[in-house]
């Protein structure tokens, strides 16, 4: 593979990435900013925010960006 055609496809995984990333912005602001399993807490004048869900949506699109980035960059 010549170098044109793998920055064409590191360009399209991008690509591919940003639009999984805007739908799942999208997705979030219809939900109204929480996740199911965004726990709040308040007690008086105490507010305890875990973000539990937000947490485990990250770590799934940051493994899958690395995932991408790594087949896409690796000795051929």
């Amino acid at each position: 593979m010549n170098e044109g055609t793998s920055i064409g496809l590191w360009l399209m995984g991008t690509g591919a990435l940003l639009v999984v990333a805007g739908a799942v912005v999208w997705l979030f602001s219809t939900l109204g900013g929480r996740l199911p399993l965004d726990f709040v807490i308040r007690k008086d004048s105490v507010t305890v925010w875990i973000p539990l869900g937000t947490s485990i949506l990250l770590s799934l699109l940051l493994t899958l960006l690395l995932n991408l980035v790594f087949f896409f960059l690796r000795p051929r």
